[in-house]
């Protein structure tokens, strides 16, 4: 059974930065499809960022050129570098696994794509 242990939220200003982590346990996270989504109250859970098994990323409009998805192979660890942080980035932040590969990519993919969930950590910008 896969464990996601996400850390590294928290309330910053606008134009501040974060770094989130997600540590997994007994994966692999090379040959795993991982990604990053998010959650506002009263929204639905969406797709920020995605990295496949080699490495390729994708992002979500709202995340380009802000926002940089990477994995730690040794650390088993999936980061999301969070700059120039806006309110309406304000949101709970969850790490996703995929055991294979996805047959969908941003911005089309659907939480119900993946496998294992962490619990969360909340992102708040003001």
């Amino acid at each position: 059974h896969v464990q996601l242990v996400e850390s590294g939220g928290g309330s910053v200003q606008t134009g501040g930065s974060l770094r989130l982590s997600c540590t997994a346990s007994v994966l692999t996270v090379s040959s795993a499809y991982m990604a990053w989504f998010r959650q506002a109250p009263g929204s639905e859970r969406e797709g920020v960022a995605t990295i496949d098994r080699d490495g390729s990323t994708r992002y979500a409009e709202s995340a380009k050129g802000r926002f940089i998805i990477s994995k730690d192979r040794a650390k088993k660890t999936l980061y999301l570098q969070m700059d120039s942080l806006k309110p309406e980035d304000s949101a709970m932040y969850y790490c996703a696994v995929r055991l294979y590969s996805c047959p969908r990519s941003l911005p089309t993919i659907e939480p119900a794509d993946f496998h294992y969930w962490g619990q969360g950590t909340q992102v708040t910008v003001s």
